[in-house]
C-alpha cells in the first residue's frame, strides 16, 4: 500500500496526533491537514491497544480547545491583512467569504458546527476574533465543540472499532469518516445547494 494512514498514525504517536488536531484548528495553514479522518482512526487504533483511548480523547480535546483560542487571538491581533499577505495560497477569498456567510447562518453555535465542516473548522475561531466575538461566549462554544469532535470522534472509532477488519481499516475509515461528516454538514451543505425551504 502506496499510502498507508495507519502506520503513520502510530509512528507519530500521542503527540503527533495532538500537534495535527491543534494546527488544524489553531493555524491558519491547518486547513490542509486531516483532522475528521485522524480523530476516527486514533480511536480504531486505541481499541486495538495502540493507544490509551481516555488519555488519546482528553489531549485531542485539549488540543482542538487550545487550537481554538490560539485561532481567536491570531483573528484578534493580525486578522485579515496577515491572511490575505500570507496565507492566500491556503485560504482564498472564497474560503473566507464561505465561512462568513456560515457565521451568519448559525451565529455562535457555528463555533460548534464548524468542527465538522473543513476549512471552516479552521477560519471560525479566526473570524470570531477578527469579529471581537464574545470572550466568555467564545470560550463556553470551543469546549462544547472540542468535546463533541475531539473527544467524541477517537470514542466513536473505539466503539466501531469491533466492526472493522484490521487488514481493512484503511480502506474502511474514509468512507465513514466522509459519511459521519456528511450527516453533521448536512444542513450547510443543504443550505449552499438551495435544498432547504424557505420559510
Amino acid at each position: 500500500m502506496g499510502f498507508d494512514l495507519i502506520a503513520i498514525i502510530k509512528s507519530i504517536g500521542y503527540a503527533g496526533v495532538w500537534g495535527i488536531i491543534f494546527g488544524e484548528t489553531g493555524i491558519i495553514f491547518g486547513v490542509l491537514l486531516p483532522g475528521d479522518m485522524l480523530l476516527f482512526a486514533v480511536g480504531v487504533l486505541s481499541a486495538q491497544g495502540t493507544f490509551d483511548i481516555n488519555v488519546m480523547a482528553i489531549g485531542c480535546f485539549a488540543a482542538a480547545f487550545a487550537g481554538n483560542i490560539v485561532g481567536y487571538e491570531f483573528g484578534r491581533w493580525l486578522g485579515l491583512p496577515f491572511i490575505k499577505k500570507y496565507g492566500s495560497r491556503f485560504v482564498t477569498e472564497d474560503h473566507l467569504d464561505k465561512t462568513h456567510k456560515f457565521f451568519n447562518k448559525y451565529g455562535r453555535s457555528g463555533i460548534v458546527v464548524a468542527r465538522f465542516v473543513p476549512v471552516a473548522r479552521t477560519l471560525a475561531p479566526v473570524l470570531a476574533g477578527i469579529a471581537r466575538m464574545d470572550y466568555r461566549v467564545f470560550i463556553g462554544y470551543s469546549a462544547i465543540g472540542a468535546a463533541i469532535w475531539g473527544a467524541g470522534l477517537p470514542y466513536m472509532g473505539y466503539m466501531l472499532a469491533g466492526f472493522i477488519p484490521h487488514e481493512l481499516i484503511d480502506y474502511i475509515i474514509l468512507p465513514i469518516v466522509g459519511a459521519v461528516i456528511l450527516i453533521m454538514a448536512w444542513p450547510y451543505i443543504a443550505a449552499r445547494l438551495g435544498l432547504t425551504k424557505k420559510k
